[in-house]
């Protein structure tokens, strides 16, 4: 970040029939956008250099590769990046289940757990019971799992046959939901890319969706 921008004059920030307390509110905030913008850069830069580093995203995605269900699963806005992740397996995979607790519910989930299921649990700060409570007996019943948090002793990390660490400000504050993204977008691309079939369903996707019309057309 630039230094100059914490040095902003009245001149520099004037706007006609302005009162000071509204330029002075307006300075703050111009103040706070840069300096997020350069925690958001400083920990996307850190994501992008753990993930070339990690070799836990390459065997979490053979983890998932292998298995022959995938069920994902998140509480709260943990529950949003383990949608979002699901949306970009399934693509390429198959057998992609998310938990929603409505739909699909841990319950159903746990009365039949195989040893070839993998369960990928997304469980960030503050960690949730329902997600503990869920994936605990899960690994006790013999299915793999695969655990994406932000601290190396998580309550589920001893549960965990691979787990990713995202990295936290430095400040003590959440993972940066960018670095968050970009992480589950380069598991799910290793995934995807080495899955037999991947790419005959990405195209076979793409045909059905063309003829149900799911997307809005140029010519519409």
């Amino acid at each position: 970040m630039n230094d100059d921008t914490l040095f902003l004059t009245d001149e520099d920030t004037a706007v006609p029939g302005e009162r000071p307390e509204q330029r002075l509110e307006r300075r703050s905030a111009s103040v706070l956008k840069h300096r997020l913008l350069e925690q958001e850069r400083k920990q996307f830069e850190e994501s992008l250099a753990s993930a070339k580093a990690d070799g836990a995203l390459e065997r979490a995605a053979a983890l998932i590769v292998s298995a022959r269900r995938r069920f994902l699963i998140g509480a709260s806005k943990s529950f949003t990046y383990a949608s979002l992740l699901a949306a970009d397996l399934s693509y390429g995979l198959a057998n992609v289940t998310l938990i929603d607790g409505t739909i699909v519910r841990p319950l159903d989930v746990l009365s039949d757990v195989r040893t070839s299921d993998v369960m990928i649990a997304v469980s960030l700060q503050r960690y949730r019971k329902y997600t503990i409570d869920s994936v605990v007996p899960f690994a006790e019943a013999g299915g793999s799992l695969v655990l994406i948090t932000d601290a190396p002793d998580a309550p589920l990390t001893p549960y965990a046959d691979e787990t990713i660490v995202l990295g936290r400000a430095e400040d003590g504050h959440p993972s940066s939901s960018i670095g968050i993204a970009l992480t589950l977008h380069i598991l799910a691309t290793l995934t995807t890319a080495s899955a037999k079939g991947a790419g005959r369903r990405a195209v076979e996707r793409e045909r059905l969706a063309e003829t149900l019309g799911v997307y809005v057309s140029d010519e519409d």
